[in-house]
């Protein structure tokens, strides 16, 4: 059965939905331009090092990035037409991604905090116990979630299916196939619980990073080591990139916790389309920019090191290699 309606008040949502498109296609050109401004450091830096975990981690979030801004391309944008089948897929492509990425972005977090604390094996097991309990309740959840989906407790708009309790009806907007969906019950609170859980993490992995920043800092001050000043830009250039990241993460689970509030996203106001779609950008920037550049950061430093005079052993030696057993160059 089809249900075909010009009823005027389905413009506004109509018209919301083309200008998050718009969003999209924006957040999608951030990513795609930053791949073009980094490409040189990418060849340089990655592509003719010695291959690593670090290595594998950021070519896949830099490439999956650039598939994933097409694929909520085609998912989003009104103008493009799918299947039930075909939209459902890519719905579940776009979910799981960001599970998939945060795990990645975790796990980069826990061999920068590995190597500043100089290759504690209690730190590391301490990290990956905290890690794999926040990933595994995120990955619960997740699953609980689709199951809500497939199980009808959504609402969900198709390309060309709605499901109006357990009863499918093409919908026709004005002549437009929309793609979109929207919650009931608890959904909105299993959001909130993945992403209070993620927050719970980059908090803590911030705190560890501040806190054994501020302890060498102290330490080389207090016995003046000739070598400080190499190890102290070290550490500026982690704590740089790390802050950056934070704050983008931060941002971003702000601007989805407000819009999880019912008031919002069931509104059409121009409001709640401005904050939807700069959620969509910095979530982007914060999994696609600024995650690779957590690992470009440190290793084109390295490369100025051994550009400009033979520190890079003193480095290596004393940072990582001496009690870490690992290479900025290879790792982070």
């Amino acid at each position: 059965m089809s249900l075909i309606s010009n009823d005027p008040s389905w413009w506004p949502y109509i018209d919301a939905h083309f200008s998050f498109s718009y969003w999209i296609v924006a957040a999608g050109v951030v990513v795609a331009y930053d791949w073009v401004l980094t490409v040189g450091q990418e060849i340089e830096l990655i592509w003719r090092q010695r291959w690593s975990l670090m290595t594998v981690l950021y070519l896949v979030i830099r490439y999956i990035g650039i598939s994933y801004s097409v694929v909520n391309v085609l998912a989003f944008m009104p103008l493009v037409s799918l299947t039930d089948a075909v939209s459902n897929i890519l719905d579940y492509i776009i979910n799981w991604t960001n599970v998939v990425m945060a795990a990645m972005l975790g796990v980069i977090m826990i061999a920068r905090l590995y190597a500043m604390y100089q290759g504690s094996r209690t730190m590391l097991s301490f990290l990956v116990i905290i890690f794999l309990a926040v990933n595994i309740a995120c990955v619960v959840l997740g699953v609980i979630t689709l199951k809500t989906i497939v199980w009808g407790k959504f609402y969900l708009l198709s390309c060309r299916t709605q499901l109006i309790g357990q009863t499918p009806e093409e919908v026709i907007l004005s002549g437009i196939r929309l793609c979109d969906y929207s919650y009931e019950g608890d959904v909105q609170l299993l959001i909130s619980m993945v992403w209070m859980l993620n927050t719970i993490w980059e908090v803590f992995a911030l705190c560890l990073s501040v806190w054994i920043a501020v302890k060498h800092f102290r330490d080389l001050r207090r016995l003046g080591l000739s070598t400080g000043s190499t190890i102290g830009d070290c550490f500026r250039v982690l704590m740089k990139s790390h802050v950056l990241y934070f704050a983008s993460f931060a941002g971003v689970t702000c601007l989805e916790l407000i819009y999880l509030s019912p008031v919002v996203s069931n509104s059409n106001s121009i409001g709640s389309r401005i904050l939807n779609g700069f959620f969509s950008v910095f979530t982007f920037v914060q999994m696609f920019v600024l995650g690779p550049r957590l690992i470009l950061s440190v290793r084109e430093y390295h490369a100025k090191l051994v550009a400009g005079s033979d520190a890079d052993t003193s480095m290596n030696s004393i940072v990582f290699q001496e009690h870490v057993h690992i290479s900025t160059s290879g790792t982070v």
